[in-house]
């Protein structure tokens, strides 16, 4: 019965009383009035505490600063009576006596700081503040105001400060995670004795783990992943007999794993992944009987597996990669029924493959790359497991492949290269219709390409190079609508290329190193999206396609070591993005295009070795040409570095043709004034564009302009006024604009300067123009194109997944383009959301600022350089990689490396590393792209699992910029697979 229902029950009776002898009455007139007194008081006191609780909350309000979904627009002072019927606020009791007994406010993408006022709430049981944009320390009262408080979540904000002092006994749940909580876990943690669920991971904490934990008796989950402790893990950890989960991994923790861990047997989830843990895995874990996920991947941990591990029926997936283990794994592997992933790749296992693993029915993904395996691939494997995934690389395996591999129709990824496997494989594979990835180059495969094996419809990447492969490809019909790249170089095939392989999406083709006859069919020139082609050292013969200048997106052509004849094709020179051009060693004749180069994305020509003759053209990729790239051919001219004599009027005397040609020329020169004109203002181009010495004020300049508009109407005091106004410089009616950007030259090599006509030359639709630059003794200016638009920081978080997809793939074509197609390579060095700048149509573009277009010294600070440049000061394409995987995670999860404050770089890698091992897609994803997890899961996990592979700590384990770039792309047409969450083989 409730407060005021009693004192109606009490006033009712008393009036009762009234009817009762005089005295009595009196009696009972005096105990109502006293009833009523106290009733008043009381129904005050409930106005005064529920007028402190609406304080309260709209005190946290005030502290927000943005609330999109507008989940706050019902707490307000005109409806402070409904208070429990505000968003996100649940009450206990009834209409004259509730408190607030909720705050649940998830997920509502608020932000803001966070305001100590719920906390200071007597009856709150629950705060859920989780996945929010939330700020600033976390309040220092947070565990001393209110000793009501059972369940407090802010996980997954951009909280900061330290761990408050403080205890709440009563405290069943406390997440934390996904902030960037700093400092040490309190010594006093262990004080939280009811505590059920502790969640500190992917924070910046350090120091040790206090060994009062081992006071949480209570505790089933702990996870304290992807912070920055050290030292080891507390041996006390085994006294917390109730733990179910452990995460400990992606941090700096070392020495031995304790064996008392061997006591929490109602443990089901163990990882320590991604510490300096060393010595041998203790035999005691085979005591964990619940366990289902163990993972100890990413230590340096060595010895045999215990044979204890073989007892833990339960498991569902182990992985022990990337360790030092040795030894072989025991057939007692076939005690493991039950386990769907194992991953023991990149340790130094020897023997066989144990032949039980064909009997684990539900296994689903094998991958044991990199180590020593030998002998033969279990004869069974796959005949009674549902396999997706198989990665057997880089072993000594030999014999042939089972037939069985692909037996239950689900097999995606098959990776077998560089062993010494043999046999027809393609026969094998031939039925298995689910492949969409297939690398099986560097081993002894033979016989023909069968001709159900190139019907594969979703086969995207298919690579068997370095085989013994023969026969013809130009008998069958090739029938691969998802093919992208397509690699059977250095194998034995013979007879004529195929009209077609079956693809408008082939971006990558390399039959090089074979034995390939007849012509070049006009048909490639329909293959649109085509970015490399490489038919080298084949025996080719005639003329080169006109045609393959329809190839808009051809970035290399390598046609060398043939016996193609004719003239260069004219239409070579109208190509808009090539950048590698190999025509070397054929017999190719007549004189080089005279266009050919002018398109500055050409950086790199090899015409040696032909019978060419006349005059090496004056364009950019001929200027400063290798000697031993127009060697063996009649040419003249060009730079001293050609080593080509100089064109002279006797070879034209000696050779009627020209004579010809020459009065030809003469004579129409003097017939059209237009001609000479065009001659005199190509020469004053060349003029224009060389560099000029200029006195000012405050010294002498040196300007080199790229482009001559600029040269003839930009001066050094339009550039110097633009910089320090931050305006855009304008010219011509229709306000072609340029930017120009200040810079120190002190740390500038002097060789520096001669690399800029090189770069200045550059043409990409991807990266932002340089137009020139000015230099003096202090400083220098540096001109770009004016481009609209914003940095990718600036508008990151407005944009859905597909326009965050379209911005990764630009930034992956810039570098591929910078990395391969140039001669030097350019590094950028930091790879930044600052650097990037998007437009109207998310199409993004790189701006290179100069201190990123210096020599490998040249290094520059920032959170997105790679820790290996931090260190030596020096940078290269490795560095690249590593700032283009932080902005694919900063795509992915909203947050940046500097949204952390102490080791930013490395702890938002350690984070992620974390999260996509370890947590659901929901805990990573940027709240702003969650409504799209659904339509793209698969596609998200294989970008995140791209991103740590290019923010790898060994740089060697980085994809190169044309790896990313092609398995980036690739992965939109993937997305429909299972997608595997574990780290997968390299690309």
């Amino acid at each position: 019965m409730s407060f005021s229902a009693f004192y109606v029950e009490a006033i009712t009776f008393e009036l009762k009383m009234a009817k009762r002898p005089r005295s009595t009455s009196l009696e009972s007139c005096m105990l109502i009035i006293m009833m009523l007194l106290i009733f008043s008081n009381h129904v005050h006191a409930l106005d005064v505490y529920h007028q402190a609780e609406v304080e309260l909350l709209l005190s946290f309000k005030a502290s927000i600063v943005h609330d999109p979904s507008h989940s706050l627009s019902s707490w307000s002072n005109s409806t402070a009576n409904n208070l429990c019927y505000w968003h996100g606020v649940t009450c206990v009791g009834d209409v004259n006596s509730s408190h607030v007994n909720v705050i649940d406010l998830h997920g509502r993408n608020i932000s803001g700081r966070l305001s100590s006022s719920l906390f200071q709430l007597s009856h709150v049981e629950k705060i859920d503040l989780s996945n929010n944009q939330l700020q600033g320390q976390v309040p220092h009262d947070m565990f001393t105001s209110s000793n009501s408080l059972r369940h407090l979540n802010l996980s997954n904000n951009n909280l900061t400060g330290q761990i408050p002092q403080g205890s709440l006994p009563g405290l069943e749940t406390l997440d934390l995670c996904n902030n960037m909580i700093s400092g040490k876990i309190p010594e006093n943690i262990g004080s939280f004795s009811s505590l059920k669920f502790l969640d500190l991971g992917g924070n910046v904490l350090a120091g040790e783990i206090p060994y009062s934990l081992s006071n949480m008796f209570n505790l089933e989950y702990l996870t304290l992943a992807s912070n920055q402790l050290i030292g080891k893990i507390p041996s006390q950890l085994g006294q917390v007999k109730n733990l179910k989960l452990i995460y400990l991994g992606y941090n700096n923790l070392s020495g031995e794993i304790p064996h008392e861990i061997g006591k929490l047997t109602a443990l089901n989830h163990l990882d320590l992944v991604f510490n300096n843990l060393t010595g041998q895995i203790p035999d005691s874990l085979g005591n964990l009987t619940e366990l289902r996920y163990l993972f100890l991947y990413g230590n340096k941990l060595t010895g045999q597996l215990p044979k204890s591990i073989f007892g833990l029926r339960k498991l569902v997936s182990l992985d022990l990669s990337e360790n030092s283990l040795s030894g072989e794994i025991p057939e007692l592997v076939s005690q493991l029924q039950q386990l769907e992933i194992l991953h023991l790749f990149a340790n130094n296992f020897t023997g066989k493959i144990p032949q039980s693993l064909a009997s684990l029915a539900r296994l689903q993904v094998l991958q044991l790359w990199s180590n020593k395996f030998s002998g033969e691939i279990p004869s069974d494997l796959g005949k009674q497991s549902n396999l997706t995934v198989v990665d057997l690389s880089t072993n000594y395996l030999t014999g042939k492949v089972p037939d069985t591999l692909c037996h239950s129709g689900k097999l995606f990824k098959l990776i077998l290269f560089s062993n010494s496997l043999e046999g027809d494989i393609t026969e094998s594979l031939a039925s298995c219709k689910s492949l969409g990835r297939v690398r099986v180059q560097n081993n002894r495969f033979s016989g023909e390409i069968s001709a159900e094996f190139v019907k594969l419809s979703l086969v995207y990447f298919l690579d068997i190079s370095g085989n013994n492969f023969s026969g013809r490809i130009d008998d069958k019909k090739w029938d691969l609508p998802s093919l992208q790249m397509l690699n059977i170089a250095r194998n034995r095939i013979f007879g004529n290329l195929p009209e077609s392989f079956g693809s408008d999406k082939l971006e990558n083709l390399d039959l090089s190193e074979n034995h390939l006859s007849g012509i070049i069919s006009l048909n490639f020139g329909n293959l649109s999206e085509l970015m490399q082609l490489k038919l080298s050292h084949n025996k080719l013969s005639g003329s080169i396609p006109q045609q393959l200048s329809s190839c808009k997106k051809l970035v290399s052509l390598d046609l060398s070591g043939n016996q193609l004849s004719g003239p260069i094709p004219v239409s070579l020179s109208e190509m808009p993005v090539l950048g590698q051009l190999d025509l070397s060693r054929n017999q190719l004749s007549g004189e080089i295009p005279r266009n050919l180069g002018v398109i500055e994305s050409l950086v790199q020509v090899n015409i040696s070795r032909n019978h060419l003759h006349g005059k090496l053209p004056s364009t950019g990729a001929f200027l400063a040409i290798n000697a031993s790239s127009v060697a063996g051919n009649h040419l003249c001219g060009g730079d001293i570095t050609s080593g080509l004599p100089p064109c002279k009027g006797k070879t034209v005397r000696n050779n009627p043709t020209w004579w010809f040609i020459l009065i030809t020329c003469f004579l129409v020169a003097l017939a059209a004034f237009g001609i000479a004109g065009f001659i005199i203002l190509y020469i004053r181009r060349r003029k224009d564009l060389e560099t000029k010495t200029v006195e000012s004020e405050d010294g002498i300049w040196k300007m080199q302009f790229f482009e001559p508009k600029v040269s003839r109407l930009v001066s050094i005091e339009d550039i110097r006024s633009a910089a320090k106004q931050g305006n855009v410089i304008a010219i011509g009616n229709k306000g072609a604009q340029f930017v120009v950007k200040e810079d120190a030259v002190n740390s500038i090599s002097p060789t520096f300067w001669s690399k800029m006509v090189e770069f200045g030359n550059l043409r990409h639709p991807n990266i932002i123009q340089l137009i020139g630059i000015c230099r003096s003794e202090k400083s220098a200016y540096v001109i770009h194109e004016y481009c609209e638009g914003k940095a990718l920081s600036q508008i990151l978080r407005n944009k859905n997944w597909e326009q965050r997809r379209k911005i990764a793939v630009g930034i992956a074509r810039a570098l591929r383009f910078l990395h391969f197609s140039c001669s030097p390579c350019f590094v950028i060095g930091c790879v930044s959301p600052e650097k990037v700048l998007v437009d109207a149509e998310d199409e993004p573009r790189l701006w290179l600022s100069l201190p990123a277009l210096r020599d490998s010294k040249g290094f520059v600070s920032s959170a997105y350089v790679a820790p290996e440049a931090t260190e030596s000061k020096d940078i290269t394409e490795k560095s690249d990689i590593y700032g283009f995987g932080l902005v694919l995670i900063e795509l992915l999860t909203g947050k940046s490396p500097g949204d952390i404050e102490l080791g930013a770089h490395e702890s938002i890698v350690e984070w992620a590393r974390y999260c996509y091992s370890d947590c659901h897609l929901d805990a990573w994803t940027d709240p702003m792209i969650r409504g799209h997890v659904l339509k793209n899961q698969n596609e998200i996990v294989e970008t995140m699992n791209l991103a740590l592979h290019c923010t790898a700590g060994d740089p060697t384990a980085r994809p190169c910029a044309k790896e990313l770039y092609k398995t980036l792309d690739s992965i939109t047409k993937t997305s429909s697979c299972v997608a595997v969450k574990l780290v997968s083989s390299p690309f």
